[in-house]
């Protein structure tokens, strides 16, 4: 395959779309039946789907320090989902390189825009100073739970969405924050840039306005109404607002995410900036259930086992979209095991920068370009913090799963081979005792004990 003259001049861009609490089957490259993703869709065919890609773990901080970091949850500075107050959750380490640190070193231009989650403004996790030259959205993961929030934050600089006060829904998060994503592009187009838009699609609260997107479902599923914290005197921040059709407003919420995505490609190509362009599409854990959602109605783990907060292959297991013009065939798959921890090797692999040796990694691009020898893993591992903490790894076929791992005395182990039982239904630990050891040594040897998110009582 030929790498077009462009691309020979100039770096590529980077453009990371990270979807929030997208199960893997809640796209139509995937299986839905239910949703129109006509835009994502498209990504599929023109470029490669990952069948076997998976999250940093299962819920939010600790799954994007992952991403961010290069490194699994054994590893990575941040764990869990740990809150700090009035605003903002455990902040990543001054001594923290992320991926976009080592862009920016190389000359990008970087900007993320969404969800952070990774520390505060003024903290050693501002995304400012974590390799970021621009950030728009919401610092705050627990404020990211209303979809009419009282503000938002640019770099360092609060801004109050005027009427949103928690009784009034005047300004829709996601379509601020969509603005100033397509902005970046325009103002940045003549130069490298790394595109990071963490957006908090579709995560609960399912809420958004009343247009096109809600009312091409508005009378498409039989429906439940939902009751949550309502918008009014009483409103948290963290509350989930009611719902009348949950179904129909997730539905839209996928959609609306769907066209977010187009929006972004056709701003590539209106500048002519497509074919030196990669797009990378993927979701932060499996399907939620809050706020009224319901994966089961619409299959969004593909009949997997699990859902987010798990580490059932519903919990971890995620869509993988990548497009890059002249260098990933259109419409191919690949069934390789890779991971979250793999984004900042590989993207340092397309920049031309050294790959850190800190990286848990291993570089994907020879999967991606069909050129070189692919390195593959010996086995991926996880971490739960939460509901008595728990473990995973995946060495092959074969999974084992450690549930309370946070007293020793109530370990339960359970081993599947997703070969034969892809929905690990059948826990064979008892028939497969030598794999289960083997497996448990690379659980051991994974984990490095964390003074900020204990997991192993001592």
């Amino acid at each position: 395959m030929m790498i077009s003259s462009t691309a020979q001049q100039r770096k590529p861009n980077i453009v990371f779309i990270l979807a929030d609490d997208l199960g893997i089957g809640d796209i139509g490259s995937y299986g839905q039946e239910k949703i129109k993703t006509p835009n994502l869709d498209k990504l599929a065919s023109r470029g490669i789907r990952f069948e076997n890609f998976y999250s940093g773990t299962s819920v939010c901080a600790p799954s994007r320090s992952a991403l961010m970091t290069g490194q699994h949850t054994g590893h990575t500075y941040i764990r869990g989902n740990k809150e700090i107050q009035p605003e903002g959750q455990e902040p990543l380490a001054d001594s923290i390189t992320t991926v976009a640190t080592l862009l920016k070193k190389v000359g990008y231009t970087t900007g993320a825009f969404g969800k952070w989650g990774l520390g505060m403004v003024g903290t050693s996790g501002d995304p400012l100073k974590k390799g970021f030259d621009e950030f728009y959205g919401y610092n705050c993961q627990r404020q990211s739970h209303r979809y009419y929030p009282t503000h938002l934050w640019h770099n360092n600089k609060k801004i109050v969405l005027e009427g949103n006060n928690l009784q009034q829904k005047i300004h829709y998060a996601p379509e601020l924050i969509q603005q100033k994503t397509l902005a970046f592009i325009e103002e940045n187009q003549h130069e490298p840039f790394f595109l990071f838009v963490p957006t908090v699609l579709p995560h609960a609260e399912l809420a958004g306005p009343n247009d096109e997107f809600y009312q091409q479902y508005n009378a498409s599923f039989p429906e439940t109404a939902h009751k949550g914290n309502d918008y009014g005197p009483n409103a948290s921040v963290p509350g989930y607002a009611s719902v009348e059709k949950p179904r129909a407003t997730f539905a839209a919420m996928v959609s609306r995410l769907d066209n977010y995505v187009g929006e972004i490609v056709d701003k590539l190509e209106q500048l002519g900036l497509s074919e030196n362009t990669l797009i990378i599409f993927t979701s932060d854990n499996g399907a939620h259930r809050e706020g009224g959602a319901d994966p089961r109605f619409f299959n969004s783990s593909i009949g997997l086992k699990g859902y987010k907060r798990d580490l059932y292959e519903g919990g971890i297991k995620v869509p993988m979209l990548a497009v890059w013009p002249g260098n990933i065939s259109p419409a191919s798959t690949t069934s390789l095991l890779a991971a979250f921890w793999d984004v900042l090797p590989t993207l340092a692999e397309v920049s031309r920068v050294s790959i850190p040796d800190f990286t848990d990694g291993i570089s994907i691009l020879p999967t991606l370009t069909g050129k070189g020898k692919q390195h593959k893993h010996r086995y991926l591992y996880w971490e739960f913090h939460e509901d008595g903490g728990r473990q995973a790894v995946r060495s092959g076929d074969w999974k084992l799963i450690r549930l309370n791992v946070k007293d020793s005395n109530q370990i339960i182990e359970e081993l599947y081979n997703l070969k034969d039982d892809p929905t690990e239904s059948d826990n064979i630990i008892r028939k497969h005792g030598k794999i289960a050891k083997k497996l448990g040594k690379y659980i051991d040897k994974a984990h490095r004990e964390s003074p900020i998110f204990p997991l192993i009582k001592q």
